[in-house]
């Protein structure tokens, strides 16, 4: 049996990241976890594939070897999805889709021959024992939350790893929190289930073994969620690295209340975490407890950041407008916030309704609900009837991100996030002295010769240089993506308003998920 897995196309947005990459010479930030997971389930005698289209383009050769094309897409990368599914039913091969997209979108999927709805681990042992007794069905469902104690080693020596930014591994899924706005509980539930330690340190073996260097970024939803689980694992992470000569550095996602655990924030510090994505949404309190996001309103915000930052993690966050109760000024609170708490990648979005939350249910029992999400809160859409008036919320959003994200705002963050984080050690950034060098030299040429606003980026480099000059490489990354968040900007705030209504577009039951990888799909986040 030949199975080719494929991986459809991101839109450009914030989060794809690609102007950055460009200077890097990636061509993504990282491969789709949960389609590599999946291989890892496959019969060692079948023949596996993959072909990620943000890395390379999908050859007519390449489905022509399959028997069978399995297929992973979130909301987002639908129109690639469909292309890819047509492109494959004309050559007259089996497809199988899977991820968020599929899980509650089956309908929307007439010519997939097997659809999954949910995670895949005790789904797709029946589907492999169907399909090769010849009676596959059509749809394929989770019953029930799996353990991931069972969870197989990605195969990832199905990608080049040279193309991404970063690798991708995944410790745990749920959260027990309850915002209102998050699928996360719906789909994942609020009680958090992880990997066993070996399985988290085998995965890294695996990673080492094939020359990957750099940065691995710990994909969970909320990576503290389970604190007594993951205080058990950094330890181990911590002794794994040390013996390794420190390979790796980490990202993960986390909740705010990291800040108030000061054995945990030192021992994410030892293991090599310097880099976390926090969900601030509001600076406001009477959205926050709309939003039902307790979690925030218990501590001083701007303080937990800083706290965070202290250990030597930097922090990126996701902010949102749109609430109910947010006042006319909220722009300029969102803008005063981020500037006081040194955020350089604070990924704004306008609040969105994503099927089966709390959110969706409310709007629709209030009668405001319009459409779909499109799938990135980034792009000025609105698919719910807001408080405000439409016109101010996505002007008042556009305002935003042409502040935070002018080159004035973006280096002046930078500077004070990396006088905030304290690095002990160098961090290890891969790729060898010779391929640096000369993403350096693609850096400065960009940056400080092409773009119409280098003169901003070459006082940003003195100031580091006088100040900094040991955090050089850290301060390039981060003006490689302020200038990615730059461009892309400049085509948000040129998009007018788009708010459908129920005529024009009729709302579909299906739920949404962030950018980051899980069992069947690949987020950022953002």
């Amino acid at each position: 049996m030949k199975i080719l897995l494929v991986y459809p196309k991101f839109p450009d947005t914030y989060w794809s990241f690609s102007h950055a990459l460009g200077l890097w010479n990636k061509r993504s930030a990282f491969p789709p976890l949960g389609l590599l997971t999946v291989a890892a389930y496959l019969p060692p005698t079948w023949q596996r594939r993959l072909v990620d289209l943000n890395v390379k383009e999908l050859s007519k050769a390449d489905i022509a070897w399959a028997d069978v094309v399995f297929l992973s897409a979130m909301i987002v990368q639908q129109a690639s999805l469909q292309e890819i599914i047509t492109r494959c039913k004309a050559l007259g091969k089996r497809v199988v889709v899977g991820g968020p997209f599929a899980s509650t979108g089956s309908e929307r999927l007439p010519d997939a021959d097997h659809v999954f709805k949910g995670e895949a681990e005790t789904t797709l042992p029946d589907f492999i024992r169907d399909l090769e007794s010849g009676v596959p069905k059509r749809i394929y469902e989770a019953a029930e939350k799996p353990a991931l104690t069972s969870t197989p080693v990605p195969q990832f020596d199905l990608v080049d790893l040279s193309q991404y930014l970063a690798m991708p591994v995944q410790f745990s899924r749920g959260c027990p929190f309850r915002c209102e706005f998050c699928d996360i509980i719906e789909i994942y539930g609020r009680v958090p289930r992880t990997k066993t330690n070996d399985q988290m340190l085998a995965e890294l073996d695996v990673l080492y073994e094939l020359g990957w260097r750099g940065l691995v970024f710990i994909v969970d939803d909320n990576f503290i969620g389970n604190k007594r689980n993951v205080k058990s694992f950094l330890p181990h992470l911590a002794d794994w690295s040390e013996r390794h000569g420190r390979p790796f550095s980490f990202l993960t996602e986390a909740s705010l209340n990291l800040a108030d655990d000061d054995e945990l924030l030192g021992l994410m510090k030892n293991a090599g975490l310097r880099r976390v994505f926090i969900g601030i949404e509001t600076p406001v309190e009477r959205s926050l407890k709309e939003a039902q996001k307790g979690q925030n309103t218990r501590r001083d915000m701007l303080a937990a950041v800083h706290k965070i930052q202290g250990y030597g993690m930097e922090v990126m966050a996701g902010f949102i407008v749109g609430f109910d109760n947010d006042p006319d000024d909220i722009f300029q609170l969102q803008i005063d916030f981020i500037r006081a708490s040194a955020i350089p990648q604070s990924m704004v979005g306008v609040l969105s309704a994503l099927p089966d939350t709390q959110l969706w249910r409310r709007l629709e029992r209030e009668g405001r609900l319009l459409a779909d999400a499109s799938g990135d809160n980034t792009d000025g859409s609105l698919n719910f009837v807001p408080r405000m008036d439409p016109a101010q919320l996505v002007e008042g959003y556009k305002h935003i991100l042409k502040t935070i994200y002018s080159p004035r705002e973006f280096y002046q963050r930078a500077l004070d996030c990396l006088e905030r984080t304290p690095q002990e050690t160098p961090e290890p950034f891969g790729d060898g002295v010779i391929k640096n060098l000369i993403d350096l030299g693609r850096t400065l040429l960009t940056l400080g010769v092409r773009d119409r606003e280098r003169s901003h980026f070459w006082r940003f480099v003195g100031r580091i240089l006088r100040h900094h000059p040991h955090r050089l490489a850290n301060a390039l990354i981060l003006a490689s993506l302020g200038y990615h968040f730059r461009r892309i900007t400049e085509n948000v705030v040129q998009t007018p308003l788009e708010m459908q209504t129920p005529a024009e577009t009729p709302m579909q039951t299906e739920k949404t998920r962030p950018f980051v990888p899980r069992i069947w799909d690949a987020r950022h986040a953002a």
